[in-house]
């Protein structure tokens, strides 16, 4: 093995030991008894396991029940939705060939140029004007919004890859300009929709901001958003607790990336051209 080799190795030894510092600390302290938690033993794992202790003690003080139903559907309808809007926004630029097609792709996709933090206090008044505010359709509603850009962007890239003739061939056997989308098209991009639903999925389930902003009620709050209150300096809460609380929710995003990470990779791979 060349040197380069052996030092590009080491670098990447050294960078994943880094990374999987807070990994290991979060572990050793989730698992560990609330009574046990201590800051001088905070690397040190304890003989005693509390993981399923501490998190029914965050399940009892925080309700987490209704807000993970809550975020189970915002995160798979808003991404659904936002994905197959997406791809016909891509579908109406690319194949229909729509006039101003890369302005309108620009009126879509540079929404996501301004920082989310620009946008709080505009929905937050909207919202409130509209009764959309603490209400389930109204976080689906931001969601989906927030899903559309990279599912447009992925898509027009995609859509670009495939033969012109392909639209063409499918318009002469009869083909509406819907069927030729929903029959063709819509089964070809399913490994890039798949990647952009995983993506999107990833960042509703784990957003904090929105739900703080635009929600009060626990049934209607993100989960994230019932964990930061559980880890308030009112709470009351160990460190374990709120530890092995973050522990459990984060682990349906992880599954989900195990699951599909072949089809993620390659539906990333097929965006790009």
């Amino acid at each position: 093995m060349r040197i380069g080799g052996v030092i590009r190795r080491a670098v990447l030894i050294v960078l994943g030991a880094i990374w999987l510092v807070p990994v290991y600390l979060l572990l050793v302290n989730a698992f560990r008894p609330g009574a046990d938690y201590t800051g001088d033993h905070v690397w040190t794992p304890s003989a005693t396991f509390g993981l399923f202790d501490n998190f029914a003690k965050a399940w009892d003080n925080a309700d987490l029940g209704p807000s993970i139903g809550s975020t189970v559907l915002y995160s798979v309808v808003s991404p659904a939705v936002g994905v197959v809007v997406g791809a016909l926004a891509a579908y109406a630029i690319v194949v229909l060939r729509l006039r101003h097609g890369f302005a309108w792709f620009l009126a879509v996709y540079g929404g996501t140029i301004f920082p989310t933090q620009m946008l709080l206090i505009p929905l937050f008044l909207g919202y409130s004007d509209t009764n959309l505010y603490d209400n389930r359709f109204g976080m689906v509603l931001i969601y989906t919004t927030i899903s559309v850009p990279l599912a447009a962007f992925v898509m027009r890239n995609f859509f670009t890859g495939v033969a012109y003739e392909v639209f063409e061939a499918a318009r002469i056997d009869g083909a509406s300009v819907f069927t030729a989308f929903w029959r063709i098209y819509l089964p070809l991009s399913v490994p890039a929709l798949a990647a952009v639903f995983i993506l999107d999925f990833t960042f509703v389930w784990n957003d904090l901001m929105f739900g703080l902003t635009l929600s009060q009620d626990q049934s209607v709050r993100p989960i994230q958003t019932a964990l930061s209150a559980l880890n308030s300096a009112y709470a009351g809460t160990s460190v374990p607790t709120v530890l092995a609380a973050g522990l459990i929710v984060s682990l349906p995003t992880v599954a989900l990336f195990l699951a599909t990470q072949r089809l993620f990779a390659r539906g990333l791979t097929l965006g790009q051209y």
